[in-house]
């Protein structure tokens, strides 16, 4: 694929969704990085639901460290991996408070020290909440990546760093939202809506005739 397809890809992506966002509720970074945290394997309508009755409860790192693991626990025992979660969770509030003075870190190295953050975790936390071009490669971008050929790769570092290479930059910190949510409801994976889609005519996908 070459620029000028990606340029237009893009540009169409952001006449759709100007202001595109991740569907995690969240109200500052703290409750972002914790709302990832849980995301793991969840939908974000589930992990809504459970942080919408632990964030008025505790919705800082001395907070919810308050709450202990097991308090923790029954705000969100509808997540899956819940147990781990938690205890995750936990962790990292207490390494904000000894070591970020409560604080949500802007850089990689030291969001990647924190108990339950990868490097998926990071980079949302890192382009949504701080504003940084980034690029957070699950399953849905993974996937629209290699099929519509915007950036084919073996594997999810391999996507993300095609990613940022080869999107122009005046897309680059939006990108990873239109690509998640293009992935999640019209590229979807077992069969993808290409007769309703706003790039098909630009998508490298061989099968598409089949889906129309």
């Amino acid at each position: 694929m070459n620029k000028a397809k990606r340029t237009e890809i893009f540009s169409r992506l952001r006449e759709a969704n100007p202001n595109p966002t991740t569907e995690l509720n969240y109200s500052n970074p703290f409750e972002l990085l914790i709302a990832v945290i849980l995301s793991a394997q969840a939908t974000d309508v589930g992990v809504n639901k459970a942080t919408a009755k632990l964030f008025p409860v505790a919705n800082t790192p001395e907070s919810i460290l308050a709450l202990g693991v097991e308090g923790l626990k029954n705000y969100i025992k509808t997540i899956g991996l819940f147990n781990s979660k938690a205890e995750n969770v936990i962790k990292t509030c207490r390494m904000l408070i000894e070591k970020h003075n409560g604080e949500v870190p802007d850089n990689r190295k030291d969001l990647e020290a924190l108990p339950g953050v990868g490097r998926k975790t990071a980079n949302v936390v890192l382009n949504t909440a701080f504003g940084k071009p980034a690029m957070a490669v699950d399953t849905h971008i993974f996937r629209v990546s290699n099929r519509t050929g915007i950036a084919p790769g073996k594997n999810v570092l391999e996507v993300e760093q095609r990613l940022m290479r080869l999107v122009p930059r005046e897309f680059l910190q939006d990108a990873h939202h239109w690509l998640i949510l293009h992935g999640r409801y019209t590229c979807v994976a077992r069969k993808p809506r290409c007769g309703a889609c706003i790039i098909e005519d630009l998508c490298e996908f061989k099968e598409k005739n089949d889906y129309q």
